[in-house]
């Protein structure tokens, strides 16, 4: 144990954000920057190094927490940052954009608040950076296999990194026109700076990876083009159908997919427009979704001077502490007020729109909405709950229902969909193809970063063993766990 009374001595503490009057001029990362370093070893001496450490099962990366809190809290950041790295391929990602189901499953958690995981998990991999200690690691020798990655989300990245440091000559294949599928244009700027998947990229590229910008599979080269050239294909596409709002009104101006109106403010971000073509500016904006991707539309709305702000959630109000239903160690839905709720703007829980309305150009206007309870298991309408918001821009966050299938992919490899519509895959994440593989929200379906680095990851070893016959990559789940899928 670190500190054997540090659980009893430090009370927890937290990355301090920069004031909202402040952070609303930009769109740099919401965290004063080196603010965790003057307290993170102390936090991290919080951890009693359990006995049966329920952390390792709340991350399905199997993260060795208890280990590099012990190296943290000494201030041996190279060896916290080896420890990181064993399970990890991209700690700087998760440990910004995860919610941290390691910390509802520490033990410290039944009766006191958990320690810090994810706070001192950025702090190593960011001081490790700064140290000079993440450095290119190249395989020895090659083993003369080829494989393809689809899509350059965490999954497949973590896939590809695993897959060339195995020898095997690795080429990833992303339809945009820059690597980082979601985590470039799906998080905002303020979220995740891009900094971090660009060195990241930098980093693989020096270890032989190779990538490929601009290649929708499916249409730019087909599945049996690529089948030809490579002995392994890793479908990593993720689940990029949105989930539609069809009621009256949904044709009108205005009224945008989340991911149509996120990567746009990205690729402000990134040079290539002087302003959004799509904007918050001077408008009410009405966000439908209480998820983590409606709470990056309102932190987006914010930055872009919305009138005001509204986000709708279908589900009525967590509250903030477990249900009974939840009980330690699993993943709660608790109430969460994340950095872009605390910069502005209303969230109305228990309602569903009913209609949009427009105006005489086509343009929407307003939003009608109704309260709904559950009543025999079933959502149903409150009569007289009726009301409008005034709305001439609407984002619909609801989520994801599948891999895109419009390009041809799913048809031209000719793999087979389980019955959530998502590609199936064995127990070596195989699909009924041989030689694809499937890993991430593509197989998965939607679900958590930490999730898909741990299924690029499981995946690789699929992948090595298919190669080669045997193979010593770690494997951290196998496709059927789903027992903390949020």
């Amino acid at each position: 144990m670190a500190d054997p009374k540090g659980f009893l001595t430090t009370p927890r503490e937290t990355a301090c954000s920069r004031p909202v009057a402040e952070r609303l001029k930009d769109w740099n990362e919401v965290y004063v920057p080196g603010s965790l370093l003057p307290i993170i070893s102390k936090q991290a001496g919080r951890c009693m190094d359990c006995g049966i450490p329920f952390c390792h099962n709340g991350c399905p990366l199997g993260n060795l927490i208890p280990e590099w809190n012990d190296f943290a809290y000494r201030e041996d950041w190279t060896a916290a940052s080896e420890r990181l790295h064993a399970t990890n391929n991209f700690p700087e990602f998760t440990g910004r954009l995860c919610p941290a189901p390691c910390e509802s499953a520490c033990v410290l958690g039944i009766n006191q608040p958990a320690v810090t995981i994810k706070n001192v998990e950025v702090s190593i991999i960011d001081k490790a950076w700064d140290n000079g200690d993440v450095t290119p690691q190249a395989p020895e020798r090659l083993s003369g296999k080829t494989a393809a990655v689809i899509g350059s989300g965490p999954a497949g990245l973590a896939a590809a990194q695993q897959l060339t440091r195995a020898g095997h000559t690795v080429v990833v294949y992303e339809r945009a026109d820059r690597i980082g599928g979601l985590l470039r244009y799906g998080i905002p700027e303020f979220k995740m700076e891009k900094v971090h998947i660009n060195r990241r990229i930098e980093q693989m590229r020096a270890e032989g990876t190779k990538f490929r910008t601009g290649v929708e599979v499916g249409r730019d080269i087909t599945a049996t083009d690529l089948r030809k050239r490579f002995d392994a294909v890793v479908i990593a596409a993720g689940a990029t159908v949105s989930r539609d709002l069809p009621v009256p009104g949904r044709e009108l101006n205005g009224i945008h997919f989340a991911m149509e109106y996120l990567p746009l403010a990205n690729k402000v971000q990134e040079g290539d427009f002087m302003a959004p073509p799509i904007t918050a500016e001077g408008k009410h904006v009405v966000v439908i979704g209480g998820g983590d991707t409606g709470a990056d539309c309102v932190g987006t709305a914010h930055r872009q001077g919305a009138a005001s702000v509204t986000q709708l959630e279908i589900m009525p109000k967590p509250g903030e502490d477990r249900n009974a239903n939840q009980p330690w160690p699993t993943f709660p839905m608790l109430y969460k007020v994340t950095s872009a709720h605390e910069e502005g703007g209303e969230r109305v829980y228990s309602v569903s729109t009913t209609h949009f309305e427009g105006d005489e150009d086509g343009n929407v206007q307003a939003l009608h909405l109704v309260e709904v309870e559950f009543k025999d298991g079933k959502l149903e309408q409150k009569p007289g709950t009726e009301r409008v918001l005034p709305a001439q821009l609407v984002t619909l966050a609801m989520g994801f229902t599948g891999t895109d299938q419009a390009n041809g992919l799913v048809e031209q490899f000719g793999l087979e969909l389980d019955g959530r519509g998502n590609v199936a895959r064995d127990a070596s994440y195989a699909t009924n193809v041989d030689g694809v593989f499937v890993a991430g929200d593509a197989g998965r379906g939607q679900s958590l970063i930490v999730w898909a680095i741990a299924e690029g990851r499981s995946a690789a070893r699929g992948v090595d063993r298919f190669l080669t016959g045997s193979s010593t990559l770690p494997y951290p789940v196998k496709p059927t766990d789903r027992s903390l899928t949020v």
